[in-house]
Order: C-alpha cells, then sequence, then structure tokens
C-alpha cells in the first residue's frame, strides 16, 4: 500500500516539474485510466486552447504553455483548422493552413508554427489533444465553415498529420471538434480521418470531441476509438457525473474524458442577462463530480482563453475578460488542488458507490457524489452545496476510521473526529449554499495516505 501511495506521488511530482519526458501514453489493462508505457497512472488535466494556435505568437504560447505547466495542466487540447475563421484569417504570422483551402495540401509555414508549439509542450512535461480540424469543416451547422472535407481528402488529411507527428511523444488526437455528424458522409469522414492517422500512426491515442450534452461513444462505438470524451455543456442544469455514468455503461470498456465542462466566466446557458455567469463553484462541481464518478481526466475551460479573447478582437459569446487575465481566474488553482487531493491516493482504482449515502440525494446542483478505493481502505464523498452526508460505513475494510473536511477552495483540510465500522454517521460542513462546497475524506486511523499540504 505504501508503495502504491510512493508511486502515485511520484507521478504527480513528475508532471509538475518542467523538463519532464512524455512518454506515449497507453490505455490500462482494466479500461479505466490512461498510463505510462512503464504502468504509472496518467492524470489528465486539460485546458480548452481551442484558438492557441491560430491566434498566439510564439512569444505569446510560451508564456501560455508556462503558465499552465506551473499550474499543473497536463494535457493542451487545441486545433489546427480552427474554428474562428480558421481556413481563411491568417495565424499571429500571416500563414493559412492550408493552400487553396485543399487538406492534401498543407502549408508549411503554418505548420512550422505548429510544430514549434508542440516542442514546447514536451519541454514543459505537457501533453497535447491535438484536434486536426474543428467540426464546421465537414459540418457547418452553426460555425463560419466552409465545408472542405470528403472522405477522401480526410483520410489525406489524417494521413499528412500522422506522417508529420507519429514520432512526437506529447501528443493525443481528438477528432471530432464539437460537432455530432449529421449524416453518414459526416460519420465516414470522421472514420476516414481516424484511418488516415491509423494508417501512419497505431502509437497515439485516438477520441472524438460531440457537441455539448453527447459522448464520443453515442456516435463511433467503434475500434479506433480509445477513449470515450464526453462535453457536458455550459449549464448550471448539465450534471457531468450522469456522463461518466452513462459511459460506464457502455461496452467495450474505455477511459473517460470530460473533455468540455462548464467554462468559468462564461454566461450560463448562453443568457447572461437570464441567469449570470459561471465561476469557480460551477468548475470545482464539474470536476468533483466528473473525477469521483470514475473518470480518466477533466479539462478545464475559461471563456476568455478558448478563444484567446483581447480587447483588439470580437468577442464571441459575450466574452469580458482577456486571456491573459484569465489565466488567473480561481477555477484553475482550485483544479491543483483536487489534483493534489487525488494524487494522495491511487485515485485511479476509485469505485463508485452511491448506495453508501443514506440522507436524500435528488438529482441536480446539490447531488452528492461518493466513491472509495477497489480496497475500500479510503473514502472520498463530495457535497457541492454543503448539504449534510450522512453515510453508511459498513461495507469499509477497517474498523476504525478517521474523518476529514477537505476545503477544495483553499485546500486546507481539518479532522472532524474518529468512527467506527458500525456508524452510520451525518457529516455536515460549517457552511451551506452555493459555492460552499467541501470534500469527506475517510480514512483508517493509522492509514499510510496523508492529505496534501
Amino acid at each position: 500500500m505504501r508503495r502504491i501511495l510512493f508511486l502515485s506521488l511520484l507521478v504527480f511530482g513528475s508532471f509538475c516539474s518542467f523538463g519532464q519526458k512524455t512518454p506515449l501514453l497507453k490505455v490500462s489493462a482494466n479500461k479505466r485510466y490512461l498510463e505510462t508505457p512503464t504502468g504509472q497512472p496518467f492524470f489528465w488535466l486539460g485546458d480548452t486552447a481551442w484558438e492557441l494556435l491560430h491566434r498566439l505568437n510564439r512569444e505569446e504560447t510560451d508564456l501560455y504553455l508556462k503558465d499552465r505547466a506551473s499550474k499543473g495542466f497536463t494535457v493542451i487540447q487545441t486545433v489546427v483548422l480552427a474554428e474562428l475563421d480558421g481556413l481563411k484569417t491568417p495565424n499571429a504570422y500571416g500563414h493559412l493552413p492550408l493552400l487553396n483551402q485543399d487538406p492534401s495540401q498543407l502549408n508549411e509555414p503554418y505548420f512550422t508554427h505548429v510544430d514549434y508549439m508542440l516542442k514546447r509542450a514536451e519541454k514543459l512535461g505537457l501533453y497535447v489533444g491535438l484536434l486536426p480540424t474543428w467540426g464546421d469543416k465537414f459540418h457547418k451547422a452553426w460555425g463560419v465553415g466552409p465545408e472542405i472535407f470528403t472522405p477522401k481528402n480526410a483520410r489525406q488529411f489524417g494521413q499528412l498529420l500522422a506522417k508529420r507527428y507519429a514520432k512526437q511523444p506529447n501528443l493525443l488526437w481528438i477528432l471530432g471538434g464539437d460537432r455530432w455528424p449529421e449524416n453518414e458522409e459526416d460519420k465516414q469522414i470522421i472514420r476516414a480521418m481516424a484511418q488516415g492517422i491509423r494508417s501512419v500512426d497505431q502509437q497515439h491515442l485516438i477520441t472524438y470531441h460531440p457537441s455539448g450534452e453527447k459522448k464520443a461513444s453515442d456516435f463511433f462505438n467503434e475500434d479506433w476509438l480509445d477513449l470515450d470524451m464526453f462535453q457536458a455543456g455550459h449549464s448550471r442544469q448539465s450534471y457531468d457525473y450522469k456522463y461518466v455514468r452513462d459511459s460506464r455503461k457502455v461496452t467495450p470498456a474505455r477511459p473517460v474524458i470530460n473533455g468540455e465542462p462548464r467554462y468559468e466566466d462564461h454566461p450560463d446557458r448562453f443568457k447572461p442577462e437570464e441567469f449570470g455567469w459561471m465561476d469557480a463553484s460551477d468548475v470545482r462541481s464539474s470536476a468533483y463530480w466528473t473525477m469521483l464518478s470514475g473518470a480518466a481526466g477533466y479539462t478545464y475551460g475559461a471563456h476568455g482563453i478558448w478563444q484567446m479573447y483581447q480587447a483588439n478582437r470580437s468577442s464571441v459569446s459575450w466574452a469580458r475578460t482577456s486571456w491573459r487575465a484569465s489565466l488567473d481566474l480561481p477555477g484553475a488553482i482550485h483544479l491543483l488542488h483536487l489534483k493534489k487531493l487525488l494524487s494522495a491516493f491511487p485515485w485511479q482504482q476509485l469505485r463508485t458507490d452511491q448506495t453508501l449515502i443514506l440522507n436524500d440525494n435528488p438529482v441536480g446542483e446539490a447531488h452528492q457524489v461518493v466513491a472509495m478505493g477497489e480496497q475500500k481502505d479510503f473514502l472520498l464523498a463530495y457535497t457541492p452545496m454543503g448539504k449534510a452526508l450522512k453515510l453508511d460505513l459498513s461495507i469499509l475494510a477497517e474498523n476504525k476510521w478517521q474523518a476529514f473536511w477537505f476545503n477544495p477552495r483553499d485546500g486546507q483540510w481539518k479532522k472532524i473526529g474518529e468512527y467506527n465500522r458500525t456508524d452510520q454517521p451525518t457529516f455536515t460542513p460549517w457552511s451551506a449554499g452555493r459555492g460552499s462546497d467541501f470534500v469527506l475524506v475517510l480514512l483508517p486511523v493509522n492509514s499510510p495516505y496523508q492529505l496534501p499540504r
């Protein structure tokens, strides 16, 4: 047990240090999480930087990547053919990605900049979840487009990218780009792009980024899909735990990634005057719901960062805070507290068991989640609104337990007391209401696990 704890802490520390070599990632044998070739669990803590390649120059790219590495992020999600008129509006150096909007003709100067970003991320120990294209290039829907893909050139595009980046270790492929396939041709385009990548690159993992309130396996429960990614959507009425639980019912099993949740500083339900703006408490609820429900990773989003907003650019969906200022929004720091907490345990062994909750626990913003380790030797429970938790401890492994409250806003904790396995105690946080979320931690007396300091 002590060896497991040591390895878990070692993995966490290694990903926080600059200069970390990024080994290829693979799916664990039990299909629940990602790991390195030596079997070390990989904690996916992502950031959505969709317009990174399209809008930032190299100095700005360095600033952004260094900040995210310093805050404990491990994956940066970005797009080659970007959403915001990425085919016709050039990047920071005046280059377009394609010649004649032809996916079979890459524009070398543009991809030299992509090369630069990938190498800089690698030196900082960051992986890149690379989307070959945003979804409006095969299914315009509400986007800018134009639609340029056919199954034939999608396969060619996949092959070209794979040939260029097959030896880049810090890479994960993410197809889709905030779209559902509208028809069979759309599905064939995605399949062809995956086949094009796989014809060259059999090493890097592939997933699919769907539109809101959907998961990848809703559309592509196929062999090429290594990870099941979902987008919960930008609404306080979207409950991330439901997607993880639903994905766990899909066969074959895959690790589950929350690829686009509620964005911090984003208008709730796209209606700021009616519902206001989402904040760090939305980030925390989304993240703890996700991870304690059994996901392999969580991706943060800040509304000013994904679009790399600044005052001289048009605001998308009421963005109001520049990307530089958004780097220091509190939600990102709160996620580092989450990562430190989970990394104090073999988090990859967490198993949700909602039957341990004895109090009323309806679906909604106050919904509580509880999970414990495979050996039943630690338990974590999350209460988003500070509502009291009554738990059945009889299933736990040891007779004597100590309980702690972990504060997800500041990473501090305090001991509550000690309990017997025969007890059914009620744990009541010291504050309640929106923003008063807490994590209950139960450890055996004399447990080798230590809460982070």
